[in-house]
């Protein structure tokens, strides 16, 4: 088979009457696991009917939300689910779809803000580094909870040998500052 590429350069999924998913950019059967870590990994993918080439997109994305909240991972709370339900057929249905994907980007924006928020707060003063290591703790959940529960990478050494050296020296001024107050 060859490589394809949908129109706006996302790759083609290809589903076949076997339930079957296969990527055509790597040429191999892939399954709604590897859909998920390319999603989160910001990969733009279509999954195309092989027999009818019928974008099914949607439905594989559904699936995935399933498989998810099956293993546990719930997300999606009850109430919210019914309302979601109730809202298929009422006026209101065409109106859903766009409310629901610029709260869910408002919510990305937030996120970030919030971020540079809490890092700007403590800047310049004794508690930068407490700030920054919080930041750290709070990104590797956030990383883990994208990768399904799976830690992020360990930072390098030297980020490491940087990190203590700089915790020496906030250690190094605060017993300055302990001595003077002794005196």
């Amino acid at each position: 088979m060859k490589k394809q590429q949908a129109e706006d350069g996302s790759v083609i999924i290809k589903k076949y009457a076997n339930r079957r998913l296969y990527n055509t950019e790597t040429s191999s059967y892939i399954t709604l696991d590897h859909l998920a870590a390319m999603i989160r990994e910001g990969r733009d993918f279509k999954v195309v009917d092989a027999k009818t080439d019928t974008d099914i997109t949607h439905n594989v994305l559904t699936q995935i939300i399933m498989e998810e909240e099956a293993r546990g991972q719930t997300m999606l709370p009850v109430n919210f689910l019914r309302q979601l339900i109730a809202m298929y057929g009422d006026s209101m249905q065409a109106m859903v779809p766009g409310y629901l994907d610029a709260s869910m980007e408002s919510f990305r924006r937030n996120q970030e803000q919030f971020k540079s928020a809490v890092e700007g707060a403590f800047a310049n003063s004794p508690f930068a580094e407490i700030a920054k290591r919080n930041m750290e703790m709070f990104e590797a959940a956030t990383a883990a909870f994208k990768n399904g529960g799976k830690p992020a990478p360990a930072p390098s050494a030297s980020s490491k040998d940087d990190e203590i050296a700089a915790l020496k020296a906030e250690m190094a001024r605060m017993q300055e500052k302990i001595e003077k107050l002794a005196k």
